[in-house]
């Protein structure tokens, strides 16, 4: 090729290399809510060195694209506003307007499956959803995806709750959302991003994992995974397993019914370690990372059944851990609630049972005295034995807005139930004294306090007589336990007849007054026949 023909190919090339088209991540969309008085973060690509213009209501921001054509600005949103404006974003010749842009409160909601439990799963909603209508109600449902790298973008849409909208729409996250709605009168704006039966430590960065040392071995053994996976191997061993399980079930089907067996689970077919779902960072990189600095006031969380497991880094550290990464990550310090774990399995009969789930619990409340701006709704009166998605999702709901609405909104109620404040050894009784008691304890069903347990220095631990002593207190005590030094209460994954509660119906929480380090070996031995009954996390 002479040299004016290289020259003439690339001046026919130059024009669409250094013209990018404006763009904007999915949920820049049409029915997006803004958070209101804040400079609200708009971003997107254009062509490298464009002037951008966003224009809002009265409110026109610019902006220069970088190098790499990436641009962002604050847009300032004012008052709550539940008239329906359109956003322009213009560069050169090139326009995007997104139209019904509200302005009001916006949230993200996250976690594993039962914040992901939607609302169509619960025959008891029909009716309610049937009569849905509240236009000033808008979530985005994010999509489920996998990335090795962080990513910019995801798929979903903005929409109205309507009767067709809110089967698909994130339970908690819509009662969460009733009720500010219904308290506030301001438009209400949801960012869903959750996957079932997935850890905390895969919705935290992989940056933030290795400044702790249990989370950073996780992240070494998958990029050690990963580097030895080898896809060609995988998929041939992937093909042996399922021709084996193809033959086994055509055998099967060749019995007669009485005669067949119980086939293994289908094999899965191979995945990279650092594109598998559950593995450190992964659910980080591809639904949390694109959303990083979408203006909002705070997120709501439902996960930690994942991390009830023996081995598991400590509940208290990894969350706290998360919480850090995502409000450095937005820079903002972004309120968090969230649900402390459901009575799950049957309930125990015995005193001083070991249970990881009971002390993931505690784990969750332990939490609260760490990190600030952080809340928890106690839900140990709504689960289900035999189901680790309990129905009851508007109790989490309406219980994590009770936080919000105080913290965030400045309402004057009882935002939790009963929370551990302290205990006092008084003769042969320990008083325990509770946060939150609105205005007086009391017991659910008028009858005597349940689930309370007391030791001495023997540790060895028997059912108490409990009581309430004045507005805030419970004088714990029994006549086998004469010196006593430790207090646990509602200390089971299900504490079948625990009934400690605030003057307005709320539950106390799970707690303990030992640090004793005997807990966790115990429970681990005690876990291991029971994690068949999990494998409904991997749902």
């Amino acid at each position: 090729m002479s040299r004016f023909m290289i020259v003439l190919a690339f001046a026919m090339l130059l024009p669409a290399a250094a013209q990018a088209e404006l763009s904007v991540p999915n949920f820049f969309s049409d029915h997006m809510v803004l958070q209101r008085e804040r400079a609200a973060s708009i971003w997107g690509k254009a062509t490298p060195g464009a002037e951008v213009i966003v224009g809002f209501k009265d409110n026109n921001s610019t902006v220069k694209t970088g190098d790499d054509g990436r641009w962002r600005v604050g847009v300032e949103t004012g008052k709550a506003d539940a008239t329906g404006a359109d956003l322009t974003i213009q560069s050169g010749d090139d326009s995007i307007t997104l139209h019904d842009v509200l302005v009001g409160e916006v949230w993200f909601a996250s976690g594993q499956s039962n914040m992901a439990f939607t609302m169509n799963r619960v025959p008891a909603y029909a009716d309610l959803i049937a009569k849905a209508d509240h236009p000033q109600i808008r979530m985005f449902n994010a999509q489920s995806a996998v990335s090795v790298e962080p990513k910019d973008d995801i798929r979903g849409e903005w929409t109205l709750c309507n009767p067709e909208s809110v089967p698909s729409y994130s339970a908690v996250a819509f009662f969460f959302a009733r009720k500010l709605h219904t308290e506030l009168d301001i438009p209400i704006g949801v960012i869903k991003s959750a996957w079932g039966g997935k850890p905390v430590e895969t919705f935290t960065s992989r940056e933030a994992l290795n400044t702790l040392p249990g989370t950073k071995a996780l992240v070494d053994a998958v990029i050690q995974a990963d580097a030895k996976y080898d896809e060609a191997k995988s998929q041939v061993a992937y093909q042996a397993r399922l021709d084996q399980w193809t033959a086994a079930a055509k055998a099967q089907r060749k019995l007669p019914a009485d005669q067949r067996k119980k086939l293994p689970r289908k094999p899965t077919k191979p995945k990279r370690p650092l594109a598998t779902e559950g593995k450190p960072g992964v659910l980080f990189n591809s639904m949390i990372h694109p959303f990083v600095g979408y203006t909002m006031r705070g997120a709501i969380w439902y996960q930690g059944e994942a991390n009830a497991k023996p081995g598991a880094v400590p509940y208290d550290q990894t969350l706290p851990l998360m919480i850090r990464d995502w409000r450095e990550r937005w820079n903002d310090d972004l309120s968090f609630y969230f649900v402390q774990l459901a009575n799950f399995h049957q309930p125990s009969t015995e005193p001083g049972t070991p249970d990881l789930w009971a002390l993931l619990q505690d784990r969750m409340r332990l939490i609260l005295d760490t990190t600030p701006k952080t809340g928890m709704a106690t839900i140990n009166d709504v689960g289900e034995a035999n189901d680790i998605h309990p129905k009851n999702k508007q109790a989490p709901g309406e219980r994590l807005a009770r936080w919000a609405l105080v913290k965030d909104y400045g309402k004057d109620l009882v935002y939790s139930g009963p929370l551990f404040r302290s205990s006092n050894v008084n003769g042969n009784a320990i008083e325990v004294t509770f946060d939150q008691a609105g205005e007086g304890l009391k017991s659910r069903n008028n009858e005597q306090l349940k689930r309370f347990e007391i030791a001495g220095q023997d540790r060895v631990w028997h059912w108490a007589d409990a009581k309430v002593e004045g507005t805030d207190s419970v004088l714990v005590s029994s006549e086998e336990v004469p010196n006593p030094v430790a207090v646990r209460y509602a200390w089971a994954a299900n504490p079948e007849g625990a009934n400690l509660v605030n003057s307005e119906g709320l539950p106390a929480s799970i707690f303990r007054t030992d640090d004793w380090d005997d807990v966790e070996p115990i429970v681990e031995q005690k876990a291991k026949p029971r994690q068949a009954t999990r494998r409904e996390l991997a749902k």
